[in-house]
């Protein structure tokens, strides 16, 4: 195979079998050295080349053709001689290669005879900057023929880059310097690249994961034959629902069959697990990634817990990291931390991570540590469970489901004993479903097979149903407090607190930090005894105290500042003491008010005014 430039230019063919173990070492060299061999090259001056004289002295019994420079071969400004012979191939691999060599070698004090031979050279090669002309022409050659997926082309073409860089001999002080760096870097990034996607495509093309039986594998097979063995029995018999389907996705993209294990180690094949790190479902989304991949969440439903949906867009996520990292274990280990982690500590070690996954292993975060030999022993044990001493339970059988589009939002639990099914079955087959409701939307709601018609006819007689809303109140923390008395005080939990404020830690909360707080129904704040309302016609009255402001008098009745200011013609926040505030309109002539007290429930305050 060879690269022609496109601009026609008459180059000699690089047979690319018999220079690639030699010529790409000297790229993946040339590119790692950037800086430094810049900084040599524009100080000297003039460049370091070895005269066709001190080549025959270091190379005995070479040719006079092996003896000829490179440079030679790069000329375009004389007129292409007629020739009777050419240079055989290896003759002219020869040639290339040691002109590379010589513009890495040491300058040494020149003769007469050299700087003589070195003048005629310099009259028949190429201007600088047609050179750097050249040389962008063959990296845009290169991008072509990356783009066509046509790899050997490209490095080929990157290679003539290369050349027309060295023969660019800039002045020190030339501004066109910092243009031959550029596009040397450009040069090195692109090799790197399309030795990652060889490396990968080397080791195993997407299609098998390797299973090296080390010590932290063996450690990971004796915790699961000991601690964390009813765990591993589970999770394997769960399997047995949702493995048909992930086999199918994964045959479907050409990845490894043995990634249908995954979610055993993830999260024991339960579509509702939810981790420490807020991860959730089969496939332990969190909700940042589950985004990025097509899962949504909102009031009704997170597709997270949606075994169809999650399986797809893990499967695509994993994908992504193969190509990325060119190999599955160093694959596995982002999709448990996330590739930026992994990247990061790759590039701050400047670890191989293409060839041994195991050298990043022990720099890894403990956690994602031991996730990938956990995934390893998982596949070892399934595949000879008797060598590790297991005897597996069978697996359960797969779901199995027909699908009902409905546009109404009604409780799972009603349609069951409408159909005659126990609630659970429903909420298996659709467990994406927040308050074991549908949506008020269209939604493609899942039924046992032979089921799909009596749904249907179901929903007739079924109302509507719409979820409470979420309501907290806001409260900030005083110096003294904890969680716990935080907790209390509003008769919450203090894992409801953390929740639903995302806190990482139960025990680092400061003063002035602002929680919300889930409150029960009916329980509104914890207002003071004096802020109380009066009935005034058909509006309730707040009369101003001192030390009130707006958003305190908002907080304490459930309103919003907005509100008060809007009913009240307000144009500002500044109050007076002894002010009339409207905080409510329309009450009914001869109603009471009652304001709700700590402990109260809707039977208590029933019973007290006589209604049911």
């Amino acid at each position: 195979m060879t690269y022609q430039p496109s601009n026609g230019i008459n180059t000699t063919s690089l047979t690319v079998k018999k220079v690639k173990s030699n010529l790409r070492i000297i790229l993946i060299f040339l590119a790692l050295n950037l800086f430094s061999f810049s900084f040599w090259n524009c100080s000297s001056s003039p460049g370091p080349v070895i005269s066709p004289e001190k080549q025959t002295s270091s190379s005995s019994g070479a040719s006079d053709a092996e003896k000829k420079p490179a440079a030679k071969n790069l000329t375009t400004e004389e007129k292409p001689k007629t020739t009777t012979t050419q240079e055989s191939p290896t003759k002219t691999e020869k040639t290339k290669l040691n002109s590379s060599f010589t513009e890495l070698s040491v300058p040494e004090k020149k003769s007469e005879k050299d700087v003589s031979d070195s003048n005629s050279q310099e009259e028949e090669a190429l201007d600088p900057t047609r050179c750097l002309e050249l040389a962008w022409q063959a990296y845009q050659d290169a991008q072509t023929a990356w783009d066509k997926g046509d790899l050997d082309t490209a490095l080929l073409a990157l290679d003539e880059a290369f050349g027309f860089l060295l023969e660019a001999d800039f002045p020190p002080d030339s501004p066109l310097i910092q243009d031959k760096n550029d596009l040397r870097l450009l040069i090195a990034r692109r090799i790197q690249e399309i030795y990652a996607s060889r490396i990968s495509a080397v080791i195993d093309n997407h299609r098998s994961i390797p299973l090296e039986e080390n010590k932290y594998v063996l450690a990971e097979i004796k915790n699961f034959q000991t601690k964390e063995r009813s765990f591993f029995e589970g999770s394997y018999r769960r399997s047995g629902r949702y493995r048909p389907f992930i086999l199918k996705e994964l045959q479907k993209e050409g990845l490894p069959e043995q990634l249908s294990w995954l979610p055993l180690i993830e999260s024991g094949f339960k579509v509702n697990a939810y981790s420490r790190a807020r991860a959730l479902g089969l496939w332990q989304f969190i909700s940042s990634t589950g985004y990025r991949f097509g899962l949504k969440r909102d009031r009704w439903i997170d597709e997270r817990m949606d075994f169809i949906k999650a399986t797809k867009a893990a499967i695509q996520y994993l994908k992504e990291l193969h190509s990325f990292f060119g190999d599955w274990t160093t694959a596995l280990a982002a999709y448990n931390c996330g590739e930026f982690r992994v990247q990061k500590l790759i590039q701050a070690q400047r670890i191989n991570y293409l060839d041994n996954f195991w050298d990043l292993y022990i720099m890894l975060p403990r956690e994602t540590a031991r996730f990938v030999p956990r995934f390893i022993a998982t596949l070892l044990i399934i595949s000879n469970p008797e060598k590790y001493g297991f005897s597996l339970p069978p697996p359960d059988p797969p779901l199995e489901f027909e699908i009902v589009e409905i546009n109404k939002p009604f409780k799972l639990a009603t349609l069951a004993k409408n159909l005659g099914i126990e609630s659970k079955v429903l909420e298996e087959l659709n467990p994406e479903l927040r308050h074991k409701s549908t949506p008020d939307r269209i939604y493609s709601l899942r039924v046992p097979p032979g089921y799909g018609a009596k749904t249907l006819a179901s929903l007739e007689n079924i109302s509507r149903w719409i979820p409470p809303e979420a309501t907290y109140v806001v409260h900030y923390v005083r110096r003294g407090e904890t969680l716990s008395t935080i907790a209390q005080r509003y008769r919450t939990t203090v894992s409801a607190i953390a929740r639903l404020n995302r806190l990482r830690s139960l025990h680092l909360i400061r003063p002035g930090q602002r929680l919300k707080v889930p409150s029960r129904s009916g329980y509104l704040s914890s207002r003071p005894s004096s802020m109380s309302l009066t009935k005034e016609g058909e509006k309730l009255v707040y009369i101003v105290k001192r030390g009130d402001s707006l958003y305190r008098i908002a907080r304490a009745f459930n309103t919003s500042v907005k509100r008060i200011k809007q009913m009240n013609n307000l144009s500002s926040n500044v109050l007076r003491v002894g002010q009339k505030l409207t905080i409510q309109e329309g009450i009914p002539g001869g109603a009471q008010v009652y304001v709700v007290k700590k402990g109260d429930t809707p039977y208590k305050i029933a019973q007290k005014f006589g209604m049911n």
